[in-house]
């Protein structure tokens, strides 16, 4: 009898111990997700600090009175450091992108012919983005008004008014997400101008605008930034008729797209775009317009950057 009684409580000891072995390491597997939570909540916390450190920077750069050290809104790229992480700041004028609530026809099958899609879905999807945006009912050619969105299985028709977000420029038929990526990058909602100040545009828009092959417009770039490093004006665009003065008129904006991008000495990395309205009130110099995570951005810290970049800290 005590036999068969040992031999059970040893059973019961033998599953207790194996209960309580289960529950430590469910426990411990618990505690090291809950500090890899913590620990990814905490790392993405400090790239966002920092992140809004170079929208401040940027902010005031651009209300500097001394023209010849304020940050120039053409997608110049600006470094400096803070707390151990390299932060580099893009500026660019909302004049320098295309308008579009205002960009022509033609214009929009130049930028469509940058995407992946075939030619027959670019004229589609051309129309489709003036059927949209016009008034009245009447169906462009491969274009698409109530009747096409309800053929294409979608609960909505076109606005037919202006576009009033970018994000609107998803639910236009045709439009895929990848397409949608490239062309916000594009356009903009605060650009008055039907075309493209040059002055301040950056390279997606030089090639699209000039037609110039990527080396010239890298070459140009290189040079802008020489340029400013050393208090020059812009240099020309080389073998086009239009110089640097504009597209179609050298009206500034007084709306920029801010783009930050943070890598800290542990190899952290992330960044924010805003977009951001200078106003007149001291109290209040910018009013915050758009603001978003960056995801699909190009890096700022590629090799190929580093020549672009005017560093801040060593002027």
């Amino acid at each position: 009898m005590k036999k068969s009684c040992s031999g059970v409580a040893l059973v019961i000891v033998i599953w207790v111990l194996s209960l309580l072995t289960l529950m430590a390491g469910s426990f411990a597997l618990t505690m090291r997700r809950e500090t890899a939570v913590t620990i990814s909540m905490y790392d993405h916390a400090l790239i966002q600090t920092l992140a809004q450190s170079g929208v401040s920077m940027a902010q005031k750069m651009l209300l500097l009175t001394d023209k010849s050290k304020q940050w120039h809104d053409d997608g110049s790229l600006y470094q400096f450091s803070l707390q151990n992480a390299v932060i580099r700041v893009k500026i660019l004028s909302e004049a320098g992108k295309f308008s579009l609530n205002k960009v022509d026809s033609v214009t929009l099958g130049q930028i469509m012919a940058q995407t992946e899609l075939d030619q027959t879905a670019q004229q589609a999807l051309v129309s489709a983005i003036l059927d949209w945006r016009d008034a009245d009912d009447l169906v462009r050619i491969n274009g698409a008004e109530k009747n096409e969105y309800k053929a294409a299985g979608l609960p909505y028709g076109p606005a037919n008014q202006p576009f009033r977000s970018m994000q609107e420029l998803q639910q236009v038929v045709g439009m895929t997400p990848k397409v949608y990526r490239q062309l916000k990058k594009l356009f903009s909602l605060y650009n008055i101008q039907s075309k493209v100040n040059l002055a301040v545009a950056d390279k997606a828009v030089l090639t699209i605008v000039t037609g110039l092959d990527a080396k010239t417009i890298d070459d140009y770039l290189r040079q802008r930034a020489e340029n400013h490093r050393q208090g020059l004006p812009l240099p020309p665009l080389a073998g086009n008729s239009v110089n640097n003065s504009a597209r179609s008129g050298s009206l500034a904006s007084n709306t920029f797209q801010v783009i930050v991008q943070v890598k800290t000495d542990q190899g952290l990395e992330g960044g924010i775009s805003v977009i951001m309205q200078k106003n007149q009130s001291p109290e209040e110099p910018f009013q915050l317009l758009d603001w978003e995570e960056l995801y699909d951005y190009p890096g700022f810290f590629s090799d190929n950057m580093d020549s672009l970049v005017i560093n801040h800290e060593s002027e």
